[in-house]
């Protein structure tokens, strides 16, 4: 079982790491587009409350938090459970229940974590440790 929890851990850290990069990369691209359209002059409606190439900024902005947010507590959690830490078993059996509805690579970490985490085994290794 143990090994299983490192496996676990380990796909914690990449699927946390990879939402923190496609976070950034979604940064970059509204950025860059928000950028080009302030460089280009282009004003948009002149009589719109906010212009166009500070909307995309917000908008790239807030999908990049929202990103952040939702990935950070996987990569947390995939250190947490390399270490054996009580704390990470609790998170992760929290998000394997969030993940479920996450269709198709969600669904299945959700029912692995869900798996390896519930079973009396891995609550020995979280105990003695």
């Amino acid at each position: 079982m143990e090994q299983h929890i490192k496996i676990l851990g380990t796909l914690h850290i990449v699927f946390g790491s990879l939402g923190i990069l496609l976070a950034l990369a979604m940064l970059l691209l509204f950025g860059g587009i928000a950028g080009l359209i302030g460089t280009s002059g282009y004003s948009g409606d002149s009589n719109a409350a906010i212009p166009p190439h500070v909307l995309l900024g917000g908008i790239g902005a807030l999908i990049f938090f929202v990103l952040l947010v939702l990935s950070l507590p996987g990569l947390i959690a995939g250190i947490g459970l390399l270490q054996f830490q009580p704390w990470a078993r609790v998170l992760t059996i929290v998000l394997s229940v969030l993940y479920l509805i996450h269709v198709p690579f969600g669904t299945a970490l959700g029912v692995y974590g869900l798996w390896a985490l519930l079973s009396q085994d891995s609550e020995r290794l979280f105990r003695r440790a």
